[in-house]
C-alpha cells in the first residue's frame, strides 16, 4: 500500500492566516506534491518561469542573484517551514532573476501556478494568505534596504543576530555574509570581536 504524504505541515503554515474547512483542505492538498531535492540542486534560474509556489518541510534555501561582476547577492534565506522562490517571476509569469537553491538535503511542498488560480477562485479566503505572504516579503524588503543604508555592518550582524537566530544556526557563514552585504571575512572579523567582548565582560 502506497504511503500517503504528510502536508500537515503546509496545512498549519495556511492555518495561521485563515481557517480552512475539510472541503477546501481536500481541495488544496489535491494540488499538492511532496519532493526531495538534493544539496546544491536548483528550483528556479534566470531565464526560466517560476511556474511554482515553494514550502520548505525541512532543508535549507537561500534566493540569490549575480551580478554583472560575477558577484553573489543573498536575498531571501528559508528553512523549515518557510518559503522561498522568485516571486516576481511567479506573479507576472515572466523569466526569473533569480537563482533558488538547496543548501542542504531537504523536502519541499510545491503547487503550480495554475493550482493557485484556481484555489483563488474555488477558496476565496486563499488570496489572502498570498497577499498577506506578499506584504511580509514587501515589509522585509523595506527593512533590509533601511538597514543597508542606514547600519553599519556591526550594527547589521547583530540585528540579524537577534532577529533571526535560527537562520544563524543553519546557514553557512559566506552565504550570511552575503545576505548583510559585507564579505567573509569582515563577517569572520565581526565575530571574533564579539567573541573576544564577551570574555572580557566575564
Amino acid at each position: 500500500m502506497k504511503n500517503t504524504p504528510d502536508f500537515s505541515s503546509i496545512l498549519n503554515h495556511i492555518a495561521q492566516h485563515i481557517t480552512l474547512s475539510e472541503q477546501d483542505k481536500e481541495l488544496f492538498i489535491s494540488v499538492l506534491s511532496l519532493k526531495k531535492v538534493k544539496r546544491k540542486q536548483f528550483l528556479e534560474q534566470p531565464g526560466f518561469v517560476s511556474t511554482h509556489r515553494t514550502y520548505v518541510v525541512t532543508g535549507a534555501f537561500r534566493a540569490y542573484f549575480v551580478d554583472t561582476d560575477g558577484h553573489e547577492h543573498t536575498l531571501s534565506l528559508a528553512v523549515d517551514d518557510g518559503m522561498i522562490g522568485d516571486p516576481g517571476s511567479f506573479l507576472s509569469q515572466e523569466p526569473a532573476t533569480l537563482f533558488v537553491e538547496a543548501l542542504k538535503e531537504s523536502t519541499i511542498i510545491q503547487w503550480s501556478f495554475d493550482s493557485e488560480q484556481m484555489l483563488v477562485e474555488n477558496i476565496p479566503q486563499f488570496s489572502v494568505t498570498m497577499m498577506r505572504r506578499a506584504q511580509q516579503i514587501a515589509v522585509m524588503i523595506q527593512r533590509r534596504m533601511i538597514s543597508q543604508l542606514s547600519l553599519t555592518a556591526e550594527e547589521r550582524y547583530e540585528e540579524f543576530v537577534q532577529k533571526h537566530p535560527v537562520l544563524l544556526q543553519r546557514i553557512p557563514l559566506y552565504i550570511i555574509a552575503s545576505y548583510l552585504g559585507i564579505s567573509r571575512e569582515f563577517l569572520s572579523k565581526i565575530r571574533k570581536q564579539k567573541l573576544s567582548s564577551k570574555k572580557l565582560m566575564k
